[in-house]
């Protein structure tokens, strides 16, 4: 049992799916995986473990930003031995072609958090996605016949900027999506040697305005669950 998650050691597959929304991880459950049993309600941050095609996995929300993701991530590999872990988020398209329910791949995740700067004692560090958890996305995305984009995500502390200019500088540095977990999740994993891949779907666009709902966040972003899956027991 760790500090923000109730389970007993076991109680935890070691490769993890990590929705922000407990309620997502909930619906993943339900909808995923077999025989799944709840193993966290500390703070309504609900887990589960089930089984998908015979393999153990487990689903736990880490809430929103990297301050509460974080902390999710640093347990679940720290306590309970957790090596493989795939955020499915939602995030904001920063580009034309990059539309609402697109699925993006986040091959590196650039920030204006200071986590790593903390870190590093003033030195910038690259927050990247695992190489063989990668591949292994692509692979399915297109075994699946799913279209994807992959690159660069920005990672940030603010939703609600108050210079909407500020994003047209990542924009045009071909950053694909701002999302708020991906650094962080990238970064710890990095620490602790473990695989970790962030899979996104667009649920706003800060180009044209368009948004989607907040049940559809919640429970029709099933393309990315299931590319993560599937990448979990490939």
């Amino acid at each position: 049992m760790s500090i923000h998650i109730e389970a007993k050691r076991g109680d935890i597959a070691d490769k993890i799916l990590l929705p922000g929304d407990p309620l997502r991880a909930k619906w993943i459950a339900e909808h995923y995986l077999e025989d799944a049993k709840s193993y966290n309600n500390v703070r309504h941050m609900l887990g589960f473990t089930g089984l998908y095609k015979g393999e153990r996995i487990s689903v736990q929300g880490t809430g929103m930003g990297m301050a509460s993701a974080g902390i999710y991530i640093e347990e679940l590999i720290k306590d309970y031995n957790v090596n493989s872990l795939i955020r499915v988020g939602s995030a904001g398209s920063l580009q034309r072609d990059i539309v609402l329910r697109d699925v993006v791949l986040a091959m590196s995740a650039s920030t204006n958090s200071a986590l790593n700067l903390q870190r590093f004692q003033g030195a910038n560090f690259a927050p990247t996605a695992d190489f063989e958890l990668f591949n292994k996305a692509v692979k399915q995305a297109k075994a699946l016949k799913i279209s994807y984009h992959a690159g660069n995500v920005f990672s940030s502390d603010i939703f609600y900027a108050d210079d909407k200019a500020y994003y047209d500088i990542w924009a045009a540095y071909n950053v694909l999506c701002v999302e708020m977990e991906v650094a962080a999740l990238y970064t710890i994993a990095a620490k602790y040697k473990a695989q970790a891949l962030g899979i996104l779907t667009i649920s706003d666009s800060l180009v044209t305005g368009e948004i989607t709902s907040a049940k559809e966040r919640e429970q029709g972003f099933g393309d990315m669950v299931k590319i993560g899956l599937e990448t979990l027991i490939d």
